[in-house]
């Protein structure tokens, strides 16, 4: 099964959003699990669904560009909007790629449907939430149930929160404790702190085309990054399949043998690229850095240290790399000579004995292989021709092309290849433009990657094909550099392709309200008719306006709509500490008044 995701914005919104959408609305019903978890629930129903209060419907998040710390959300009334990324109160509709051997369980000239996992979903009948109640609290005070034992799996809603599950009967539950007041599908309220009992149901998908979209809210509580990065394929992808139960373990005397979760204690927390990388140098294990080209391997290894020894191994020599031997005419001996780069190495650890320094191994896989039996030699034994040995507080980092993204790449022998720990990196778009705005990027060329990232376009990268330019994370930023020089759009063809560069140009070319036209209100309500290419065109123009006339500049880029002016502040801002806080500051003024 492929990665679970969610909806794009143009997949569930707007004149050209998926069919299925077309057909039944983009609304969906929330769970009563969603609700005890704290996820928004409308008052009115889904229309598609029926009019009872289990389809009432919920907000859910999309995925896209954060900015200024909000994304995109379809709301209870089916509508997009921005919200917080830190709203805990949107819930989860996940997605993924449709296999056709998947059996439907129902279809119909509107729909197809199919179940497929399960997961906890609707309150559990009054008598049924009574026994199971009254028998847990038993069980808590040592009498073991003969009817209510744990299944051995769970459902985990934090880093700090997993549920367990329970077989009563022959069905399964869960018991969570409602995090705010509300109403349940039964009809009865809920008060906030109290347990529930919700009963395991199967998870309903909707298909367009080759897309399966969960047909309801399924969770809540959470974040966007969290929903996203980790409680979507770290936890529901295992959670909601492959049921295995476990009978509980019962002593001679009643009680039940208790089994210490996670006794060695180590930390099981999700970890990014950087900190394996981290982990890794910390641990004296070398690591290999996979990736494409302009992957910014090479940019990661020297945030970590920025004084790092590189080697070259795609130019490097055997003497530049082992050094060499050279006839001293006066003894009649040869004299050997470490290289260049063992010495620096040298130095920097004697000189800061307690840091620990990096030795960099850049282009591995491109270098002959003869070169790649040297560098196993030093990472293996930790010494150079033999003869000197690395400092004890060296860490060895190495980067290098795939064979299929790179022609001069070359394949890694199978001893060197399981020397290291290896991680695959890849630059997504979300991640470039943080990065892109930390490097001064030309704002022109964020605001066309983010405007063409929101209609579902990528242009951060196109594909290589060995004759023409292609556009790629480092070409970008080279683009950026020729632009700052010269101002030149059509010079960039050389860099990122025609086509891409005729793009960017027409872009660039939109007629925009320029900041003296908005000062001095040379503008008319026609004007502000824009599509959205325009829009984030006239916020880039508009970001280069002075502190003391943003104020007027920022309320006429809020008419465009609440993304464009996200993206102008992250613009406007850049790593401006002051600018910041005048943007919280007029921020902090909007809220106040919306609360009067």
């Amino acid at each position: 099964m492929s990665a679970f995701t969610f909806l794009k914005e143009s997949q569930a919104a707007g004149v050209n959003k998926i069919e299925i959408f077309n057909k039944i609305t983009s609304k969906a019903a929330i769970s009563d699990f969603a609700i005890l978890l704290g996820g928004n629930v409308s008052e009115t129903y889904h229309s598609y669904q029926g009019n009872n209060l289990y389809n009432r419907t919920g907000s859910y998040w999309l995925i896209g560009i954060e900015i200024n710390k909000e994304v995109r959300v379809i709301h209870e009334s089916g509508f997009s909007d921005l919200t917080s990324s830190e709203n805990n109160k949107v819930g989860v509709r996940p997605i993924f790629k449709y296999n056709s051997k998947m059996k439907l369980s129902y279809s119909s000239d509107e729909v197809k449907e199919f179940n497929f996992g399960e997961y906890p979903q609707v309150i559990a009948s009054d008598d049924v939430s009574r026994q199971l109640e009254d028998i847990y609290k038993s069980k808590e005070l040592g009498k073991v149930s003969k009817t209510l034992f744990k299944t051995g799996r769970g459902y985990t809603i934090s880093d700090s929160e997993r549920l367990e599950e329970y077989e009563y009967e022959g069905k399964y539950y869960v018991r969570v404790i409602s995090k705010n007041d509300c109403l349940l599908s039964n009809g009865k309220k809920a008060t906030k702190g109290k347990a529930y009992w919700i009963e395991v149901k199967p998870i309903l998908w909707i298909i367009d085309g080759d897309l399966a979209i969960c047909k309801n809210i399924i969770a809540s509580g959470m974040n966007y990054h969290y929903a996203k990065d980790k409680f979507i394929n770290k936890y529901l992808a295992s959670e909601m399949t492959g049921r295995r139960i476990t009978m509980p373990k019962i002593n001679n005397d009643g009680t039940h043998i208790a089994r210490k979760k996670n006794p060695y204690g180590f930390i099981l927390d999700e970890v990014s690229e950087e900190d394996i990388i981290k982990k890794a140098i910390e641990s004296d294990v070398p690591v290999f850095l996979h990736g494409r080209s302009s992957e910014g391997k090479s940019a990661r290894v020297k945030d970590i240290d920025p004084d790092c020894i590189i080697l070259y191994l795609r130019n490097a020599t055997p003497d530049s790399l082992n050094g060499k031997s050279v006839y001293n005419a006066n003894t009649g001996n040869m004299i050997d000579l470490p290289p260049t780069w063992y010495k620096k190495l040298v130095e920097k650890c004697e000189a800061e004995p307690d840091k620990l320094h990096i030795l960099f191994f850049d282009e591995l896989t491109n270098a002959l292989p003869s070169i790649q039996g040297m560098a196993f030699n030093i990472i293996l034994d930790k010494e150079v021709n033999g003869l000197w040995k690395l400092p004890n507080n060296c860490r060895v980092v190495a980067a290098g092309n795939e064979l299929k993204d790179s022609l001069a790449a070359n394949l890694m022998a199978e001893p060197l290849f399981n020397r290291f720990a290896h991680v695959y990196i890849e630059t997504t778009v979300d991640k470039w433009l943080i990065w892109a705005k930390e490097h001064n990027i030309h704002p022109a060329i964020q605001a066309f990657i983010t405007y063409k990232s929101y209609l579902g376009d990528e242009v951060l990268r196109s594909e290589f094909n060995g004759v023409k330019p292609n556009a790629d994370p480092r070409k970008w930023e080279m683009a950026s550099k020729v632009l700052r020089e010269t101002q030149s759009v059509g010079a960039l063809r050389s860099l990122i392709g025609e086509d891409i560069c005729k793009d960017f140009m027409e872009f660039c070319r939109q007629e925009v309200i320029t900041v003296n036209d908005v000062i001095s209100k040379n503008y008319t309500n026609e004007d502000l008719k824009m599509n959205v290419s325009e829009k984030f065109a006239t916020a880039v123009g508009l970001s280069s306006v002075s502190e003391g006339n943003v104020k007027v500049v920022r309320d006429f880029v809020s008419l465009l709509g609440k993304e464009v002016l996200a993206m102008f502040d992250t613009l406007w801002v850049g790593n401006d500490n002051k600018r910041m806080e005048l943007i919280a500051g007029f921020k902090l003024e909007e809220n106040n008044k919306k609360g009067r």
